[in-house]
């Protein structure tokens, strides 16, 4: 079976060795890292107040990264959950999926208010807004997520589910054994997306103010937004060196060995030529300690599991049928309440919206058509580049060992901590900030079309390759007939997420504030900033509608007729 289960395969180890010894050595330096960062921390200070002093930082990034991590697993379960639904009850995804969309095309400072003000109101402060934060990175990780598992669940070899079928397979056990898996790879590297878009955003996570009320927390991006407020050039580097040391960490202890343990749930008959590896891997491999937790807690405490979860199933059979018919009065109960409260959240929206002057309307709609300008732009300057350097590194291993780390190390470093840079050197050039807001947006979401190039030309057999050299075709005949009908489809989708991040990075693209001086241009972005900085929700609530209207249209309108036209006439089959 191509496919192996978690745990893998068990192999002896004759006794403690140097891997081992690494490993205890890397588990009290990381203890010892806590216990400083923990001692050294200050207590927390009273109000917005934010230190810019270097001995802070590790307590700061410490929290932050606890966030993302908490944000992570909340996403990862969402993801799980939404997308196993989706792909195994259709009825639930005529549903589930445009409600996908729309979430996706809300802005994460839209969500501010509603996240603030609920928990606020039901918990103390310090808790509620710390929950805010964490629900606010969520908002950056999950939809992404949420689609790359629908996607795999629909796709799963209908000979494994057969199989699945002709062994009486629990669900659960289907769903550990078969598809989970097979949706292993491409949910960590949409997970490292994920992750990506969490720094992108952690400053407006960290930092936000509801009208006369500002609420900050502790943290690194909180730490890059003070320093680029004060203009403290000093303390904005000190911070991106600890950002970039910690992501190259986290790059090596997490999704290296991740992407390199994943490589194990590959379906192909023949193994990759040359397939990413991970030191912390292989030495977890070769450890006496992790294979006798495996053995004597990782499986039996697996094994308990399915036990518990598999207790009493019978797999039914074609000659079931239910005694009795289903109650139709739980549907049209449920069905009435949920439409009561949609009808309550309607009412009390048009109630906002009566609020907005048609000045202020038509403020809003030449905001989306500037920041609809800016989107187009950022997209047709990421295809220039991106489409030859994916294919370049999806065609070539030696370039993609060196290249495809780098890229993942880029994109998790965060736009917005560099962009007050930016700011400051082009707000006087021609084009001014305007210039400096598409570059955010390029920044923020170009590694979406790259990372679905790399992925396309990597789905085209060797076979096709071989055929091409066989007949001799020049370098404009393999473009034209091979690489980018192969790549289309994964093109269209990287457009489509690309599209939604820039719309979403319009929000700290049109609106920053650097050593006290605020610099906004016109956009639906910087109404939707300057409004959640006001606390004017009725014009808060009215660029968000129309914002998300736009982008839903743009979806049904464009990439949908892409997507079914990439679908039908490059599909590998």
């Amino acid at each position: 079976m191509p496919l192996r289960t978690m745990w893998g395969a068990s192999r002896p180890r004759v006794g403690f060795g140097v891997a081992d010894a690494g490993i205890l050595l890397g588990l009290a330096g990381l203890v010892y890292v806590g216990v400083r960062a923990a001692i050294g921390a200050p207590n927390v200070v009273p109000g917005p107040a934010i230190s810019l002093q270097p001995q802070w930082l590790p307590y700061y990034t410490l929290l932050s990264v606890g966030r993302i991590v908490a944000a992570y697993l909340i996403s990862l379960l969402f993801a799980l959950a939404y997308g196993y639904g989706a792909a195994h009850n259709p009825t639930a995804a005529l549903v589930l999926l445009p409600l996908l969309d729309v979430l996706q095309s809300v802005p994460i400072l839209s969500f501010l208010p509603v996240a603030v003000l609920s928990l606020t109101a039901v918990l103390p402060e310090g808790v509620a807004v710390e929950l805010a934060s964490i629900l606010l990175i969520v908002t950056s990780q999950a939809w992404n997520m949420a689609f790359s598992t629908y996607q795999s669940f629909t796709t799963v070899p209908r000979d494994l589910l057969e199989a699945a079928e002709n062994y009486q397979f629990h669900p659960w056990l289907r769903f550990k054994l078969v598809e989970l898996p097979f949706a292993a790879r491409p949910l960590i590297w949409n997970s490292m997306l994920s992750w990506a878009g969490a720094w992108f955003f952690l400053m407006a996570a960290e930092t936000f103010s509801l009208g006369t009320r500002d609420f900050r927390l502790p943290g690194l991006g909180s730490y890059l937004q003070t320093a680029a407020q004060a203009g403290n050039m000093q303390a904005v580097f000190q911070g991106l060196a600890a950002l970039v040391l910690t992501i190259v960490i986290l790059d090596q202890i997490i999704w290296r060995p991740a992407i390199t343990w994943a490589q194990r749930f590959r379906l192909e008959a023949i193994g990759e030529e040359e397939t990413t590896g991970s030191w912390l891997y292989d030495l977890l491999r070769r450890s006496w300690l992790v294979e006798q937790f495996g053995r004597h807690v990782g499986r039996p405490a697996s094994e308990a599991l399915d036990r518990l979860l598999t207790a009493g199933y019978h797999r039914p059979t074609a000659t079931l049928r239910p005694s009795t018919p289903p109650r139709r009065w739980t549907r049209i109960v449920t069905g009435v309440l949920l439409g009561a409260g949609i009808a309550y959240g309607v009412v009390l929206a048009a109630q906002l919206l009566a609020q907005v002057s048609l000045q202020e309307w038509l403020g809003v709609l030449a905001g989306v058509g500037a920041t609809l300008l800016r989107v187009a732009i950022a997209l047709a300057v990421g295809l220039l580049w991106t489409v030859p350097s994916g294919v370049a590194i999806g065609t070539n291993p030696r370039v993609a060992s060196v290249a495809q780390p780098a890229a993942q190390v880029t994109a998790a470093i965060p736009a917005t901590a560099i962009f007050p840079i930016f700011v400051v050197a082009l707000v006087a050039q021609p084009g001014g900030l305007n210039v400096a807001a598409i570059l955010l947006m390029l920044l923020g979401t170009q590694w979406y079309i790259l990372f679905n190039v790399i992925a396309g030309v990597a789905s085209i057999p060797m076979d096709l390759y071989y055929t091409a050299e066989m007949l001799r075709l020049g370098p404009r005949l393999r473009w034209t007939r091979l690489t980018l009908p192969a790549i289309f489809p994964y093109l269209v989708t990287g457009l489509i997420t690309a599209s939604g991040g820039a719309w979403n990075a319009s929000i700290v693209a049109e609106y920053v504030v650097v050593a006290g001086t605020t610099y906004a241009v016109t956009g639906v972005g910087a109404l939707i900033a300057e409004s959640s900085v006001a606390g004017n929700y009725p014009l808060l609530l009215a660029s968000t509608l129309t914002l998300i209207v736009t982008v839903a249209a743009i979806n049904w309108l464009v990439w949908r007729p892409l997507y079914r036209y990439a679908a039908e006439a490059f599909r590998m089959e």
